[in-house]
């Protein structure tokens, strides 16, 4: 089948507004969120429903054309962004938006793959309950891309990953069919549990289509303090102790190096929140379903005795949920503070937290060696194990020819990473950037597993090619 065929098909199936040919149609696309990636396709097309999504990928599976499913298109790794080759379907899932069901009760809600994060999050809250997946992307991702990558987020220490969040997927497969597995269960112990093949694949085995997932009771008191501390270690030591402390209530630990701090106050608009200076920064919540006086006059009490015996330099405590924005938006916004700044070279890891400092200090050592004048923009979820380690130079020009030692850099950081016992993507997935660091990191027989399971769902090896595997 020719590509104007296919293109004609496509179109009897969705009307020609949603088959996008256009060069100035396609851009938006075909490049990823960092500007690292520009692919080609034949075309983009916009589904409106499970049912168009499965008439798709069956007029591409009749004519052996790839497909790249996008959601909002915020991959870290390529993953969503089609290769160069041209060859490819591109299929958005941005019209599939409908929050289907909310089950108050059940504490669950149904959404379909091309709902925002955000929309999901006021949803549930309109509902009186907490959907907790919370990325800084939150405004632009999909919850399919979401599901598709296990994102993360800040809240992975108390509600775990999007794996974790979901009880059910509906499914379009490789031929065509569709797989509606959307299942408000929290026990349903019937065989293999096939929804985890889909979450975390990126899309190379299917495409998500709606997902059913859990809901929480919205938290009543949120206690938010922004901490100056000396070192990693310390970070470290300070989470067992408020672990110990607060036990489930401690909704988020995140780390934030004084480097990254000083890119968001750079280059995102103030006024920024007056934080003590200091090497490294912690920035911690607290929720429960108390009285919120009470839990931040607990979250004092703590404080105060910290800085008394030199484990904190000093602390900001929010006395509203105003100042409690503010301080989260200067860790959520160093991501975008990076992108402004410059080329970096970017590492999502995943360390057993008692090995973070460690990591932290042997890595910033082996590179400061190898790189003279490296700079490191260190920061992340300490509470699940999860650093953003990153790397570039002071300067734009340096930044850029640094990007030519990323095979260096990689090998010295993802090498400590393994040793250590860790993993080389902990929350932005594999894409086309390490899929073959992959091999590396992963044992002949797991790459194998996959591979077979890839073989078995997508012989012909159309979904989403060029990715993870």
């Amino acid at each position: 089948m020719s590509h104007s065929v296919l293109i004609g098909r496509l179109a009897d199936l969705l009307g020609s507004d949603h088959v996008l040919t256009g060069e100035a149609e396609l851009s938006p696309y075909l490049v990823d969120w960092r500007g690292r990636y520009r692919g080609a396709a034949i075309c983009v097309v916009r589904p409106p429903d499970t049912a168009a999504v499965s008439a798709v990928v069956r007029a591409c599976f009749d004519a052996g054309v790839a497909i790249v499913p996008q959601g909002g298109n915020t991959s870290l790794c390529g993953a969503a962004t089609p290769a160069a080759g041209g060859e490819t379907v591109v299929v958005s899932l941005a019209r599939l938006n409908r929050v289907r069901a909310i089950d108050p009760a059940n504490h669950t809600i149904t959404v379909e793959a091309g709902c925002l994060l955000h929309a999901v999050q006021d949803a549930a809250a309109a509902a009186g309950r907490l959907f907790p997946l919370s990325l800084a992307a939150e405004g632009s991702c999909q919850i399919g891309g979401n599901l598709s990558t296990n994102a993360g987020g800040v809240h992975v220490l108390r509600y775990g990953n999007a794996r974790d969040l979901a009880l059910g997927l509906e499914v379009v497969l490789p031929g065509g069919e569709i797989w509606n597995g959307l299942r408000g269960l929290r026990k349903d112990n019937t065989g293999y549990d096939l929804k985890q093949l889909f979450i975390g694949a990126e899309g190379t085995l299917g495409i998500i289509t709606a997902a059913v997932l859990k809901l929480f009771p919205l938290p009543r008191a949120v206690a938010t303090a922004w901490l100056a501390i000396d070192s990693p270690a310390l970070a470290v030591r300070l989470l067992g102790e408020l672990l110990e402390r607060f036990g489930a209530a401690l909704t988020a630990c995140e780390l934030v190096s004084e480097v990254a701090l000083g890119l968001v106050c750079r280059h995102l608009p103030g006024p920024h929140p007056r934080v003590t200076a200091s090497p490294w920064h912690l920035l911690i919540e607290l929720s429960a379903g108390g009285d919120e006086q009470r839990l931040r006059a607990e979250l004092a009490d703590f404080l105060a005795e910290a800085i008394d015996r030199g484990a904190i330099r000093d602390a900001v405590l929010a006395q509203s949920g105003e100042q409690a924005a503010r301080l989260w938006a200067l860790r959520e916004n160093v991501g975008e503070a990076e992108r402004r700044e410059g080329p970096s070279i970017k590492h999502d890891v995943s360390l057993p937290i008692s090995r973070l400092a460690e990591f932290i200090e042997r890595a910033d050592r082996a590179l400061g060696e190898a790189f003279p004048d490296i700079r490191q923009v260190t920061f992340g979820h300490v509470g699940d194990g999860n650093l953003h380690y990153n790397q570039s130079k002071a300067d734009t020009a340096g930044s850029v020819a640094f990007l030519a030692e990323q095979p260096a850099v990689d090998r010295l950081v993802h090498d400590l990473v393994d040793e250590l016992g860790g993993s080389i993507s902990a929350e932005h997935g594999i894409g086309q950037l390490k899929r073959h660091e992959l091999l590396r990191y992963r044992s002949a027989v797991e790459i194998e597993l996959m591979r077979a399971l890839k073989r078995t769902l997508d012989p012909r090896g159309l979904m989403n090619p060029g990715k993870l595997l």
